[in-house]
């Protein structure tokens, strides 16, 4: 199977997006060689900064096998946005609406005609406190098994020093060149799920996996310890809304 052509919209967004990347950051890339040069295949990838679908890309897109991410519906309206979004194929996700499944058929039919689709399992920009993953969405772990696609996880740290998720922009760290640090690693062995029925427990087992692979390598990137537990943002929220209750009532 030949490698797919990158295209003109593809080329065209990198002209655009790799100057100021180059000018603005210092790189510390490892693992493209994990990267499939042939044949579809998932990446998956943390997510904390708006900025780092930049970083990421820039990384998968020097590698030769550009991606196509999962992206918020409302983004393709956004003019300019909208059109580069769609000239170089990234795939709209409509939450709860009819089309919301519309995502899932595009990344399966992505991934059988050899190419790469990049998924952020969490879902969102991470809210854990110190920027760790956070426990992930099935998505991923849908396609891959249905697929059997290579699974390559990807673990990014820098973009989020600058622009961090839900906070202020650190202009300050623009002086110092800051590192985007991009690390891929070998593909998720999840060959003992394949053939099973992917039950909301199975796929979230899966997801489990996916997400305790993409942290292992980000703790290897910060040169940290990975946390005893993923950060679920849903628990946390329902644990404020029951101490709520719980301080109204008294």
């Amino acid at each position: 199977m030949s490698r797919p052509r990158i295209g003109f919209w593809y080329r065209l967004a990198a002209v655009i997006a790799k100057p100021p990347l180059v000018v603005l950051f210092k790189r510390d890339w490892r693992g493209m060689e994990y990267i499939p040069a042939h044949g579809g295949f998932i990446t998956v990838v943390n997510h904390n900064s708006a900025l780092d679908p930049l970083s990421y890309g820039h990384f998968q897109y020097n590698s030769g096998r550009v991606p196509r991410l999962l992206a918020k519906a409302a983004l393709f309206d956004v003019p300019f946005v909208g059109m580069m979004l769609r000239g170089t194929g990234q795939i709209p996700v409509y939450r709860e609406s009819s089309n919301a499944l519309d995502a899932f058929r595009a990344a399966v039919n992505a991934i059988e005609r050899g190419e790469c689709v990049a998924f952020y399992p969490e879902g969102t920009l991470t809210r854990d406190p110190e920027m760790w993953p956070m426990t992930g969405k099935t998505g991923a772990a849908r396609v891959a098994l249905l697929t059997k696609a290579p699974v390559i996880p990807v673990a990014q740290w820098g973009a989020n020093l600058v622009i961090p998720p839900y906070r202020k922009v650190e202009k300050s760290l623009f002086l110092s060149r800051p590192t985007l640090r991009v690390k891929a690693g070998p593909p998720i062995d999840l060959s003992r799920f394949h053939g099973m029925d992917p039950t909301p427990e199975i796929l979230r087992e899966v997801t489990e996996v996916i997400m305790a692979a993409i942290t292992e390598l980000l703790a290897e990137v910060r040169g940290e310890p990975v946390p005893a537990a993923p950060y679920d943002h849903r628990k946390v929220l329902e644990e404020k809304r029951r101490k709520a209750a719980e301080e109204g009532l008294q």
